[in-house]
């Protein structure tokens, strides 16, 4: 399976500081947003990673993850030249996918529970042994906001950034119509799976946390939970080295390599402390 993470658009709901910098180079407390989605693609084991970046910001994403050798994964950049839903991802990444199964995230949702792994695994394997899509949903208070999952009679369950598909996902994306506001919606593919009996859907209840941070609300929010996680419990949530070090990827001589330009950082400190218990 490969993994690609939404990382382009616009970011018009974070104006002005996103008319300068991509927003998912912005810091959730102590790391770039970025880090968070590709965290969850390493935690899962997939090193073969498309990040879907604008033109302008390509040479920034380049310097902050640079190919991903330096932490045992294979980063591809491809280009959106201009936003056109979120379902384009799927028609971009096509060379890149080819005829494999693919991890599909939008690079702004942040998520944190303690069987977070376990369900993306289950709907994981789902997907690799029958086929189909695998979709994730939340409960929420204000539904007006977000796709909805009629799974309740409430329908207070949002569709999360965050899909698994076949490899028909291509095929589905490329035949689909544009929405009213022009938009190539990825749920359209998701109701083609529907139609086809193929969706499967799974429940984040409570104990979890889900964070679209594409207002400067949701932005603060996700910062303060993240930083209150990890003051509390002094892990790191998101962090990409230790992932890659955890997962065999690199050796400790590599982390404490990456760790060197940080070490008067506390994420620096972190990585030398993590170093050392192993």
């Amino acid at each position: 399976m490969k993994a690609v993470i939404l990382a382009g658009g616009s970011g018009t709901r974070l104006y002005p500081t996103t008319a300068v910098l991509n927003k998912h180079l912005l810091p959730i407390y102590n790391k770039p947003m970025i880090y968070y989605p590709l965290s969850i693609v390493m935690l899962l084991g997939i090193r073969d990673i498309a990040i879907i970046v604008n033109p302008q910001d390509l040479n920034n994403f380049k310097l902050l993850l640079k190919d991903g050798s330096h932490l045992g994964l294979n980063i591809t950049y491809i280009i959106q030249d201009k936003p056109r839903g979120l379902a384009e991802g799927l028609i971009l990444a096509k060379d890149f996918i080819k005829d494999d199964y693919v991890f599909y995230l939008l690079g702004d949702n942040i998520f944190f529970g303690h069987d977070l792994l376990k369900i993306v695994n289950l709907a994981k394997e789902k997907v690799i042994n029958y086929n189909g899509a695998s979709i994730f949903c939340y409960h929420v208070k204000d539904p007006e906001r977000f796709g909805i999952a009629e799974i309740s009679e409430d329908g207070n369950y949002a569709v999360v950034g965050m899909y698994i598909y076949d490899k028909d996902a291509y095929y589905i994306a490329k035949n689909i119509k544009p929405s009213n506001r022009g938009e190539l919606e990825i749920t359209s593919v998701n109701e083609a799976y529907l139609q086809a009996d193929k969706l499967y859907a799974y429940i984040f209840g409570r104990g979890f946390a889900w964070f679209d941070t594409g207002t400067h609300d949701s932005f603060i929010e996700a910062s303060d939970f993240v930083a209150t996680i990890e003051k509390r419990t002094g892990l790191m949530v998101g962090c990409i080295e230790e992932i890659a070090y955890k997962n065999g990827w690199i050796d400790k001589d590599k982390l404490l390599e990456l760790a060197e330009p940080l070490k008067k950082t506390n994420y620096g400190k972190y990585l030398i402390e993590i170093a050392k218990e192993t």
